[in-house]
């Protein structure tokens, strides 16, 4: 699915991008360039970003 259609960026470039440590919109769209042109597609970037957060926190073991 592509998450940024100005540059072309799908939503498997984004959670690797938040994988490899991008926490915020503008950190994803220096590491892959998803929201860095016009902007509309920060909502869904955001959204992709709490959905990796979220599945990472429920693969932690209690206690960590």
């Amino acid at each position: 699915m592509y998450v940024c259609l100005c540059a072309g960026i799908t939503k498997q470039c984004v959670t690797q991008a938040v994988l490899a440590g991008a926490a915020t919109t503008g950190e994803v769209a220096r590491s892959c360039g998803a929201g860095a042109e016009c902007g509309r597609c920060r909502r869904t970037v955001r959204a992709v970003i709490d959905a990796v957060r979220s599945a990472q926190a429920a693969s932690q073991p209690e206690g960590i």
